[in-house]
C-alpha cells in the first residue's frame, strides 16, 4: 500500500493508495466540499464497509453513464476525489447515506478488480498555477462578481453562500466552492474538476456563469411576459374561483370579507371624528388585503378594535341640581367641605358657560382620610363614569403614553385604556398616588403627564398607538397625594390643591357610627344583631388602639372586634344585641398598642415641648438639653434629618451672638460641650419647624431657667430671631390637643392658616401669635432670660437687641 502526505487546511494528512472506488452517477464531488451520497448498490456498500473498517477513505470518481448499474473501468472517468467518511446512516429503505468530505483531487494508475467491489492505485494532484498571482487574484475577483449576480438570479441557491464564499482566502478552495454551487451538468462539472491548473480553472468558470447569467435573464424575462400576459380580472378571476373552490371543500365562509364589511358598518354606524374616519379606512382596506392568519393582520386588526372601540364623541351629562350633588357628597363622607364647594362651583361654570374644561384637582393629606373615595363620591355625585389609576411606583413613560405598534404587543397608554373602559369621554379619572411616580432609563412618566394636566393642551392628547389626537379636556382629572414636596414643580403647577386634614377624635367617633359600623355589620354578616359603640368604647379605640390621621386603623381594629362576635354566633350563641363598652375593648383588643407621649408634670430646666407633623398625623415632638464640661461640641441624638441639625446649629448661633443679653459670658460655649436629645430616637425626624422648640430648651438650658410644659410651641427660627411659617398646624394642634395642652405658641405668619381651621379644633386653645424669639422666651419660659444690661454693654450689643 502507497501512502501521499498533503496539506489540507493547514494540517497534513496521509493518502493511502489504493482505495475503494464509489462510482457517482449524477454528482461530481469537489475538494473542500462536503457532500450527502446515497448508496444502494451491493458493491459501492461493500467498498463502503471496507473504507470504515480500514482507512476511512474512499476515491468517488462520476460514470460517463448515469444509468449504468454496474460500470466498469472504461466507465469511469480517471479524474476524481479522494474524501473521508465523517457520517453513515441507514434509511428505512435499506440504503445508506453518507456524509463525505472532499480532500484532493486524485488521477487513476490502474483500475483493480477485485471479487466484491472495485478498486484503483491513485496519486494526488496538486493545483497548478503557470500564471502570475495578480493575475488570478484579478480573474478570482471578476468571477467573484458573476458568481454573485447568478445567486440573486438564481433562486434555489442560498444568499450564505456568499458570505461563506468571502472568508475563503485560497484561490483554489474559493475556484472549487463556487463550481460545487453552479447548477451544472456532470460533464461542465467535470471539466471543472480536472482542471488542476487554477488560472485555467477560474477561465473555464467565467465561461459558465456568463452563459447561465444569460440563460437566467432569459427565463426571467419570458417569465414577466407571461405574467403581463394575463391581464389582471382574468387573474382575479382564476385566484379567486381557486380560494372559493378551496373554502368549499374546508366548510370555511368568507371570514375576511365579513370581517372587513363589518368594520366599514360599525365604522358607518357610530359618530367619529373626521381623522379617524380617514385612518380607519385606511387601516381596513389593508387589512382586506392581507392574509388572515398572517401576524401583521392580527396588529392591523387590534389596532382597529382599538380605534373603534374608543369613545370619541359619547359623553355622560352632568347632575346639576345642588342640592342632589351635596346631599350625595354628605352621604358618603364626613366633612370635606372644600372638596364639595370645588364641585358645587364647577357646577355652577357648567350651568352658565353650558361648556367648561375639566378642571385638574389635587387632593392632599394623610394616608386613610379618605382622598380615593372622595373621587368616586364626587363621579356619584355629577353621575359620571369613574376610573382609577393608580400612579404608585410607575416607572415607564410608555404606560402614560402607550407604545409604538412597531412592538410586538404594544397597547394604548394607561389613560385611553381607562377611556375605553369607561365608555365615555367625560369621565372623573382619578390619578391615585401621583407623588410617588419614579423614572429610570424607561423615561419619566411625570414629564408624560404634563400633556395630559394641563388644560390649554390636553384637547390634542396624542397617544404614540393610537397616532390620533384625542381630547381628553372633558375629563374631571382628580390626583391625590400624600406629600406635595415629592411631585414635580411642573406638574404640580398645573394642578389646584385641595387638602384633606387629618380627623379630629370626635370626627372619627362621628365617621365610625355613621359609616364605618354600618359597612362592617353588613361586610360581617351581623344584620340581624343590634350592634353599639359607646363613646368611651370608641374614644379608647382611636386614642389607645390607632396613631393616623385617617381611620383605616380605626375600621381594622372596630372589624376585629365583630369578627369576635360572628366567631361567638357561628359556635352556637346567640346574640340579639351586641354592646360594646370601653371594658370590652379591652378584652377583645387586649392592652393598649399606643400610649400617649410622656411629657415632665413640672416645668423643667433644659425641656422644651414642640409639635410636629408626620404623614401619620401630628405628634408632641419633647426636646431635652443638657449642659456638660468641655471644648464647644454641639452633640445631636434621636434621628435627626439634615434640616434638623441645621435648625439646631442656627439655634446655637443665635444664643451664642445674644449671650450677653441672656446674662451669659461671651465665650460661655468655650468651656462647654452641649448634648440636644428628642426621645424616641428610632423614629426619623426632620424639618424646619422644632427650631424655636430646640432654642427655648437651650436657653433655659443655659440660664437654668425651667421652661412651662404646659405649652407646646412650633416654628423656624433665624439667625437674627425671626419666627417664621410653618406647615401641618391642623395635626400638630390636634396632636397638642389629644394630649390636654392648651396653650401653643404659633408663628404669626400663620395667621391665615389658622383662620381656615375648623371652629371645633380651635375650641379650646389659647393661640400666641409670636414673630421674634424674644416673645416665644417670655411665653415658655417660667421668667424671662433676658438680663438688664448696664449702658456701656448695652452699646456694644448695637442693634441685636429691640
Amino acid at each position: 500500500m502507497d501512502t501521499y502526505r498533503i496539506m489540507y487546511n493547514d494540517d497534513e494528512i496521509t493518502i493511502h493508495s489504493p482505495l475503494g472506488i464509489i462510482p457517482l452517477r449524477d454528482v461530481v464531488v469537489f475538494p473542500h466540499m462536503i457532500f450527502p451520497l446515497l448508496i444502494g448498490r451491493e458493491f459501492t456498500m461493500r467498498a463502503l464497509k471496507e473504507a470504515i473498517d480500514s482507512s476511512k477513505q474512499l476515491f468517488l470518481v462520476a460514470q460517463h453513464v448515469a444509468g449504468d448499474e454496474r460500470p466498469g473501468p472504461d466507465d469511469l472517468h480517471h479524474m476524481g476525489v479522494v474524501a473521508r467518511i465523517l457520517q453513515v446512516m441507514k434509511m428505512p429503505n435499506g440504503t445508506l447515506k453518507v456524509l463525505v468530505e472532499g480532500l484532493v483531487r486524485a488521477e487513476v494508475k490502474k483500475f483493480v478488480k477485485l471479487e466484491e467491489f472495485m478498486s484503483a492505485d491513485i496519486v494526488p494532484r496538486a493545483d497548478e498555477s503557470k500564471k502570475a498571482t495578480r493575475d488570478i487574484e484579478a480573474l478570482s475577483r471578476s468571477v467573484s462578481e458573476l458568481f454573485t449576480d447568478y445567486v440573486r438570479l438564481n433562486r434555489r441557491i442560498p444568499d450564505e453562500v456568499l458570505v461563506t464564499l468571502t472568508s475563503i482566502e485560497d484561490y483554489s478552495q474559493q475556484a472549487d466552492t463556487i463550481a460545487a454551487h453552479i447548477l451544472q451538468k456532470n460533464d461542465g462539472k467535470q471539466r471543472l474538476l480536472e482542471a488542476v491548473d487554477v488560472f485555467q480553472r477560474f477561465m473555464f468558470l467565467m465561461e459558465i456563469l456568463k452563459e447561465e447569467i444569460e440563460i437566467l435573464k432569459i427565463e426571467q424575462k419570458i417569465d414577466g411576459t407571461v405574467r403581463e400576459s394575463m391581464s389582471r380580472s382574468q387573474r382575479e378571476f382564476y385566484l379567486q374561483q381557486q380560494l372559493k373552490a378551496i373554502k368549499d371543500e374546508l366548510g370555511q365562509f368568507d371570514e375576511p370579507t365579513a370581517e372587513v364589511d363589518d368594520l366599514y358598518a360599525q365604522l358607518e354606524s357610530e359618530d367619529y371624528p373626521e381623522a379617524v374616519v380617514t385612518r380607519a379606512e385606511e387601516e381596513i382596506r389593508k387589512l382586506s388585503k392581507m392574509h388572515p392568519y398572517s401576524a401583521e393582520s392580527g396588529v392591523v386588526r387590534s389596532y382597529l378594535e382599538w380605534l373603534l372601540g374608543l369613545p370619541w364623541n359619547k359623553m355622560t351629562t352632568d347632575r346639576t341640581d345642588f342640592s342632589a350633588v351635596k346631599s350625595i357628597l354628605d352621604g358618603d363622607h364626613y366633612g370635606l367641605e372644600k372638596a364639595q364647594q370645588r364641585i358645587l362651583e364647577h357646577l355652577a361654570v357648567i350651568r352658565l358657560a353650558g361648556k367648561v374644561r375639566g378642571p385638574i384637582l389635587c387632593l392632599v393629606g394623610p394616608p386613610g382620610v379618605g382622598k380615593t373615595s372622595v373621587g368616586k363620591s364626587i363621579a356619584r355625585a355629577l353621575d359620571r363614569k369613574f376610573v382609577r389609576m393608580s400612579l404608585g411606583g410607575v416607572h415607564d413613560e410608555a404606560e402614560i403614553r402607550g407604545h409604538r405598534r412597531t412592538y410586538i404587543g404594544a397597547m394604548p397608554g394607561r389613560i385611553i385604556q381607562g377611556i375605553k373602559r369607561a365608555g365615555s369621554s367625560n369621565p372623573v379619572f382619578l390619578l391615585d398616588e401621583i407623588d410617588k411616580i419614579g423614572a429610570d432609563f424607561r423615561g419619566d412618566p411625570a414629564a408624560a403627564l404634563l400633556e395630559v394636566l394641563d388644560p390649554e393642551q390636553n384637547n390634542t392628547y396624542s397617544d404614540n398607538y393610537l397616532e390620533v389626537d384625542y381630547d381628553l379636556s372633558n375629563i374631571l382629572f382628580i390626583t391625590t397625594a400624600n406629600n406635595i414636596g415629592s411631585i414635580p414643580p411642573a406638574l404640580y403647577d398645573r394642578m389646584e390643591i385641595i387638602r384633606l386634614p387629618g380627623y379630629l377624635d370626635f370626627e372619627k367617633a362621628a365617621i365610625a357610627r355613621g359609616y364605618l359600623l354600618p359597612k362592617l355589620v353588613k361586610t360581617i354578616g351581623l344584620n340581624k344583631v343590634q350592634v353599639e359603640f359607646k363613646d368611651d368604647a370608641l374614644f379608647e379605640i382611636i386614642r389607645h388602639y390607632t396613631r393616623e390621621a385617617g381611620v383605616r386603623e380605626l375600621e381594622r381594629q372596630m372589624s376585629s372586634i365583630l369578627r369576635k362576635a360572628a366567631v361567638e354566633i357561628a359556635e352556637g350563641k346567640r346574640i340579639r344585641k351586641l354592646v360594646i363598652t370601653k371594658q370590652k375593648v379591652h378584652k377583645l383588643l387586649g392592652a393598649p398598642k399606643y400610649v400617649s407621649t410622656d411629657l415632665k408634670v413640672s416645668p423643667t430646666v433644659g425641656y422644651a415641648v414642640g409639635l410636629a407633623w408626620t404623614e401619620l398625623g401630628g405628634e408632641v415632638l419633647p426636646v431635652e438639653v443638657v449642659l456638660m464640661p468641655g471644648k464647644a461640641k454641639l452633640t445631636l441624638t434621636g434621628s435627626l434629618g439634615d434640616v434638623m441639625r441645621e435648625s439646631a446649629t442656627a439655634a446655637m448661633s443665635f444664643v451664642r451672638n445674644h449671650a450677653l443679653l441672656y446674662g451669659l459670658n461671651a465665650d460661655f460655649f468655650e468651656k462647654l460641650d452641649l448634648h440636644i436629645h428628642i426621645p424616641e430616637g428610632a423614629v426619623p425626624k426632620d424639618g424646619p419647624s422644632a427650631g424655636i422648640t430646640l432654642l427655648t430648651a437651650i436657653v433655659s438650658a443655659l440660664t437654668e431657667i425651667p421652661a412651662r410644659i404646659d405649652i407646646a410651641m412650633t416654628g423656624e427660627v433665624t439667625l437674627t430671631g425671626d419666627v417664621l411659617a410653618v406647615g401641618g398646624l391642623n395635626e400638630k394642634l390636634l396632636a397638642a390637643k389629644r394630649l390636654g395642652i392648651k396653650e401653643i405658641i404659633v408663628p404669626d405668619r400663620n395667621r391665615k392658616d389658622i383662620a381656615e381651621l375648623s371652629k371645633e379644633l380651635k375650641e379650646g386653645l389659647r393661640l400666641h401669635y409670636v414673630k421674634r424669639i424674644d416673645e416665644v422666651l417670655r411665653l415658655a419660659l417660667t421668667k424671662s432670660p433676658i438680663v438688664r444690661l448696664k449702658p456701656k454693654l448695652s452699646r456694644q450689643m448695637g442693634n441685636r437687641v429691640r
